[in-house]
């Protein structure tokens, strides 16, 4: 992977959190967030979208996951928030590594 590659992949990431910025402002953020941990299949969705759907659809919605796993829409939020949250972190990690 090239370095614009990664600089591409890191300004979608960027992009993508900056979506849910609305989200994550709002007071009720945080109690959403706790009761979807809370869910006994949260960790399952979670791993299957980062390992399954982000490989087929890396700019899946929301909504179309939502549909796709047949799970609520607060869910589907907070699982491609955290993910997304991730991989921008690791992106930036291995950026700042390079000399």
């Amino acid at each position: 992977m090239s370095h614009d590659d990664i600089e591409i992949q890191c300004g979608r990431a960027m992009s993508r959190i900056n979506e849910f910025k609305e989200y994550v402002n709002n007071p009720l953020w945080e109690i959403l967030v706790e009761t979807v941990h809370a869910l006994v299949m949260y960790a399952h969705h979670k791993a299957y979208v980062r390992d399954v759907v982000f490989s087929e659809n890396p700019e899946i919605t929301p909504e179309e996951l939502a549909a796709r796993l047949g799970v609520p829409l607060g869910e589907a939020l907070v699982i491609l928030y955290e993910l997304e949250h991730a991989r921008n972190e690791g992106s930036t990690t291995r950026e700042q590594l390079k000399p």
